[in-house]
């Protein structure tokens, strides 16, 4: 599988030391696909997997990705900082967005540590190239992410001229709630002792 990834820039320098994140966005899926590419391609390249992170579930759950915090916190310490993190994507890091990828890549970066992604080989690129590419991604995801963000209210505005509800169904939450509300009124103000007033 990683053998189909072809790249003009392979970073090849034996023994490096390697992390691999991955990250599967439900509990349903599983990181076997990513981990085996991976570790298929740390291998072919002669480089020393020295730590796995594995995230099991979607970035935006309660605890906000573990295993990142977990990655970063390692970099941070020379004992146990890789050379390199392998991913198999690079929106496999973070679903906020390209500008918080380019974030964590930079922040990476300052630690010394360089960031390769199994399914953008652009990211095995040369000194300033690389740069140049990261800017260049980021500036299409953001056109894109504003792109899509014009097609999304155009389409709630043309269900809004079509005479559409928009939102959230009325249902059993709300019914819920207004029960509760009366019940709360109802022992505010209909109590024995302000029943006559």
């Amino acid at each position: 599988m990683h053998g189909t990834i072809k790249s003009n820039y392979v970073y090849k320098a034996e023994g490096m030391k390697v992390a691999l994140y991955t990250r599967v966005s439900t509990e349903e899926q599983t990181i076997n696909n990513q981990e085996q590419a991976l570790s298929g391609l740390a291998r072919d390249r002669g480089w020393d997997i020295i730590q796995r992170y594995q995230e099991q579930a979607s970035a935006w759950k309660a605890g906000h990705q573990r295993e990142l915090s977990r990655l970063l916190k390692d970099c941070r310490n020379r004992q146990r900082r890789p050379d390199i993190v392998l991913v198999w994507a690079l929106d496999r890091l973070t679903r906020q967005g390209p500008a918080a990828i380019l974030n964590l890549v930079n922040t990476l970066k300052l630690y010394g540590v360089r960031v390769i992604s199994l399914q953008e080989s652009w990211t095995e690129a040369p000194g300033e190239l690389l740069s140049l590419l990261y800017a260049v991604t980021g500036w299409v995801a953001q056109l894109e992410s504003k792109r899509r963000s014009e097609r999304t209210k155009a389409g709630l505005e043309r269900l809004k001229a079509m005479g559409k509800t928009l939102g959230r169904p009325i249902g059993a939450k709300d019914k819920k709630r207004r029960v509760i509300k009366v019940r709360k009124i109802h022992a505010q103000y209909l109590t024995p002792e302000n029943e006559f007033q």
